[in-house]
């Protein structure tokens, strides 16, 4: 009877046990709430400053949600960085450039008395008015390329000089895009064998830091031309 009783009480535990895990397997499964990263607007006097400067030089103005650039400064000296500086991110924003207008937009810039330009350091998406600029112009020259590096695919669709265009950079773990009115006509994965090729081929052979950074500031240059942006959001990654 004594061993009738613990194989009745055994066999009792194991349907309790049963019907528990049961009863866990049919439970809903939780809902996850994501949470989406912070964008940061970078259209304030706040948000940049001179290259290697405390403050915003004359050469641009930022007011009513556009930032303006004057042109007057030329090749190099008048460039603008951000105050915050970012590794992985995600950079959208709209422009537009005069007839015949050059601008760019850095990313990774490092500062220092040792340079007189972001394009020493940072990689570069082009901005250019493709069809007034001058010739000889090569690809590597023109819009959304990488410059001197990566050329646009055939998605790349650029409005007419003096109206919007939209643009967009993504930096993630080495893995980047450029972005074009909504098409995303380039990337290229900057831990590779072929951006270190490209890297090395000669074009810069004068500015030994160029890309080496994978954090640093963001850059607009003033390479003599107006050009106008807004819109200017950047979120991290």
């Amino acid at each position: 009877m004594k061993n009738l009783s613990i194989l009745l009480m055994m066999l009792v535990l194991a349907s309790s046990c049963r019907d528990k895990k049961e009863t866990i397997i049919k439970e809903e499964p939780q809902e996850t709430v994501s949470q989406e990263v912070e964008w940061i607007s970078l259209v304030t006097k706040e948000s940049w400053r001179g290259f290697n400067l405390e403050a915003l030089p004359d050469n641009w103005a930022i007011k009513d949600g556009i930032i303006e650039c004057y042109g007057k400064a030329g090749d190099m000296g008048g460039d603008i960085i951000s105050r915050e500086q970012f590794d992985n991110f995600e950079l959208e924003l709209e422009w537009k450039i005069s007839e015949a207008g050059n601008s760019g937009i850095f990313y990774h810039v490092v500062e220092s008395e040792d340079y007189h330009s972001p394009y020493q350091t940072g990689p570069e998406y082009q901005i250019l008015d493709d069809v007034g600029f001058p010739d000889p112009l090569e690809d590597w020259q023109k819009t959304g390329a990488d410059y001197a590096m990566h050329l646009p695919n055939d998605q790349k669709t650029l409005n007419p000089v003096g109206s919007w265009n939209s643009s967009k950079v993504i930096f993630n773990k080495g893995k980047v895009e450029h972005w074009l009115n909504g098409k995303k006509i380039l990337e290229f994965d900057k831990y590779s064998e072929d951006w270190q090729k490209r890297r090395n081929s000669g074009k810069w052979d004068d500015f030994p830091d160029y890309g080496k950074a994978n954090s640093g500031h963001l850059g607009l240059q003033d390479h003599g031309a107006g050009v106008w942006f807004r819109n200017v959001r950047v979120r991290r990654l």
